[in-house]
């Protein structure tokens, strides 16, 4: 997972509001198992109107999305997260978030931001025209305009993003004491060994 602490660009002024996984992804797309791909599914459904936000010139490849109230709601599909990667997002700004959409994106490195909605409103407006500055260290959103607006995170869900670890890294920085305990599960419970 590509380590992130700051992302700045144009951000894409969805703002709507119980985007669910269905939207983010339709169910058509999950016949996959891989990531790779599932950018040009992501919104499908929107994107089909020809004056949609995603395929916007000034939007296209924007790193941030703008979005309202429960985004990533219904299905636990990690699918969701997926669309948003390959799509380019690295950071969604919205008021709240399904638990498992909000643990799925952190998970594919994606942070999930969480402002209120008068932040949301000012950040719409600021994404019509302008890019806007997350920094997850300061855990702070900035606008060229001396907005300011700061949120807060699980400081493990921080880390993780910081360091760029998914759940295999996390195992293989524990690689050192895994060993070591099987090395004495070995010794003190030999008859647990499988035969040579």
């Amino acid at each position: 997972m590509t380590p992130l602490n700051q992302v700045e660009g144009r951000a894409i002024p969805l703002g709507l509001k119980n985007v669910d996984t269905d939207v983010i992804i339709p169910a058509h797309w999950l016949k996959t198992t891989s990531r790779e791909g599932m950018g040009k599914g992501a919104f499908e459904t929107l994107r089909a109107d020809p004056g949609n936000l995603f395929d916007n010139p000034p939007f296209q490849g924007a790193p941030i999305l703008i979005a309202g109230d429960n985004f990533g709601c219904g299905s636990s599909r990690e699918h969701a997260a997926w669309a948003l990667g390959d799509l380019g997002i690295r950071v969604v700004i919205a008021p709240s978030y399904s638990d498992i959409f909000s643990g799925n994106a952190v998970k594919n490195g994606i942070l999930p931001v969480v402002l209120p909605q008068a932040a949301i409103d000012r950040l719409m407006e600021v994404a019509a025209t302008d890019p806007i500055h997350v920094d997850l260290e300061n855990q702070t959103v900035t606008t060229m305009f001396q907005d300011r607006f700061a949120f807060e995170i699980d400081p493990f869900r921080k880390m993780c993003l910081l360091e760029g670890l998914d759940e295999i890294s996390l195992t293989e920085k524990s690689d050192a004491a895994i060993g070591a305990y099987e090395e004495r599960l070995a010794q003190d419970r030999p008859w647990l060994q499988p035969a040579l």
